[in-house]
């Protein structure tokens, strides 16, 4: 299935490339669609809106259809940060359940948007220390009546570390708090079925496991949808949109959390990757990820290089993150040798679908001499 899908991806051909945690390797098939809106710009209609339009939903629902979820439950922009504000502008923060529970291990995204939201009564409560998984019985004590959210990551993007979903769910279920999970550190290289799990919300986006590019997503369990009335809103998220007049109410499904006119290209790029990732299918991605990545662990302890995460299959994402001196210096050395991967106070190494077993070998061939040359 790899040496199938190799071809797809032109990055393949010059480098090996190991970060599809930070960006994703992005397929060939985006260039046709890039030169499609270009000609588009030069013969401008308006009339293109209706297949731009077609393709926004077409994406959504595909997004939707990927993770288990219904048509109609997933809408997209520009960023997690912006469908994460909309979430929170659904709620009243009264006291006594104004809490919103989330963990250290989150992107800093999410306890800035809480933090802000402290001005309308949220009180953020932040569970954990500085360790690299998650305290999962802390958090469950700390979610109790007073709790109005808990807020996420499925899986850490500093050490890889994945959260227990059920286990978490259920206990905010039984005190009538809802759940915010930030999967993109884990949609498109982890199984993520939003029925099966019964999450409320779920955020994602394309440029890091899914081969997309600038587009993000929010996913929003459908029984509720007519409770929430996002206060930060625009009028594409009106009943009425897209007869260009004045909407009465909000949108019956997922689109009531859009905001303003939202822009095709990314969505229409990141189908490309999508489709690609569907047709292989997320178990036989997660097989070949868990074994690209107990490989890397394999070779980083008979060099004597520590983990930063959990080595448990069950525990991990798809990235790895090694304890490494100088890391930056590290991460740089590497791309000279063109072997590329990140760095977040950890060296973070992320294979994908499309990585080979013998392409981890050689960038551990190559960390390990980088080490050694620099006598670290």
């Amino acid at each position: 299935m790899t040496s199938r899908l190799r071809h797809h991806f032109p990055v393949l051909e010059n480098c090996v490339y190991l970060n599809s945690n930070s960006t994703g390797a992005v397929p060939r098939g985006a260039e046709p669609v890039l030169r499609r809106y270009w000609e588009t710009l030069c013969a401008w209609r308006d009339d293109v809106w209706d297949e731009w339009l077609g393709d926004l939903r077409a994406y959504g629902d595909a997004v939707a259809r990927f993770i288990g979820g219904p048509p109609g439950s997933v809408v997209t922009d520009a960023n997690v940060s912006t469908l994460l504000g909309r979430i929170a502008s659904c709620f009243d923060y009264r006291p006594p359940r104004n809490r919103v529970v989330t963990t250290h291990l989150e992107f800093p995204t999410v306890p800035f948007i809480w933090r802000a939201f402290g001005r309308y009564g949220a009180r953020l409560d932040v569970v954990g220390a500085d360790a690299p998984g998650f305290d999962e019985d802390a958090l469950e004590r700390r979610i109790d009546e007073r709790t109005l959210l808990v807020c996420v990551p499925h899986a850490s993007y500093a050490t890889g570390a994945m959260i227990d979903l059920p286990r978490l769910v259920k206990r905010a279920h039984d005190v009538g708090a809802l759940v915010v999970v930030d999967a993109f550190q884990t949609i498109g290289t982890v199984p993520f079925d939003v029925a099966a799990l019964d999450v409320d919300f779920v955020l994602g986006g394309a440029h890091k496991w899914l081969c997309g590019v600038g587009t993000a997503f929010l996913y929003v369990r459908p029984d509720l949808l007519p409770a929430l009335r996002p206060a930060a809103t625009g009028w594409f998220a009106g009943d009425a949109a897209l007869t260009f007049r004045p909407s009465s109410d909000l949108a019956g499904d997922a689109r009531r959390f859009a905001g303003g006119t939202p822009f095709p290209l990314s969505a229409q790029i990141s189908r490309v990757g999508l489709d690609l990732l569907a047709g292989v299918g997320i178990d036989t991605i997660r097989e070949h990820s868990l074994k690209c990545t107990d490989r890397i662990l394999h070779r980083a302890a008979a060099a004597g290089i520590p983990a930063l995460g959990p080595t448990t299959p069950a525990q991990r994402g798809g990235v790895i993150c090694l304890a490494v001196p100088d890391g930056e210096a590290v991460k740089r050395g590497l791309a000279r040798r063109q072997m590329i991967c990140s760095w977040r106070g950890g060296l973070r190494v992320a294979p994908h679908i499309y990585n080979t077993i013998d392409e981890v070998d050689a960038f551990m061939d190559a960390l390990e001499l980088e080490l050694q040359q620099a006598g670290r």
